[in-house]
């Protein structure tokens, strides 16, 4: 499994799943659709992402455990108000704002991990404050911005 332990294999498989499902949930939302389908896998694999991203052992809190507690209270949020309120009034903009978050988290972390780990990308930002690392970074952050914004203006359940 190139190299990494089973639990660490699951969590990246969960994690790429959420950000794929996520991404096509993200995508109905700009279109004022909704995926029943989609969202509930996007919801579960990002959830289970942010579980299991406790369960790496560590001497100490790491900025990895802040983005996984706020990752989970934007999931809890995005749940209540999808299957608890069914979208009334304003939590329709709560459930596309927090599950757009949540995605903007994931795609975050894999940057992060991109430039840990992939050898061509870890040259060009080896301490993660290099210019390619904040550049990578402010793209996705400005990405994720117009995509919350077009999908909070256009959803409609």
């Amino acid at each position: 499994m190139l190299g990494m332990s089973l639990f660490t294999f699951i969590h990246v498989l969960l994690s790429l799943v959420g950000i794929a499902s996520g991404l096509i949930v993200a995508a109905g939302l700009v279109k004022s659709r909704h995926f029943g389908g989609w969202t509930l896998v996007f919801l579960v694999t990002t959830l289970a992402t942010s579980l299991t991203g406790f369960g790496f052992h560590r001497e100490h809190v790491l900025p990895s455990h802040a983005v996984g507690v706020i990752s989970l209270v934007l999931l809890a949020l995005a749940i209540l108000a999808l299957y608890v309120f069914a979208l009334a009034r304003a939590w329709r903009r709560v459930y596309v704002v927090c599950a757009i978050v949540a995605l903007y988290l994931n795609v975050f972390v894999l940057v992060v991990q991109a430039f840990q780990k992939v050898p061509a990308l870890h040259d060009l930002a080896p301490t993660q404050s290099e210019i390619p690392f904040v550049a990578a970074q402010a793209l996705v952050l400005a990405a994720f911005a117009v995509l919350g914004v077009r999908a909070a203006m256009r959803f409609r359940n």
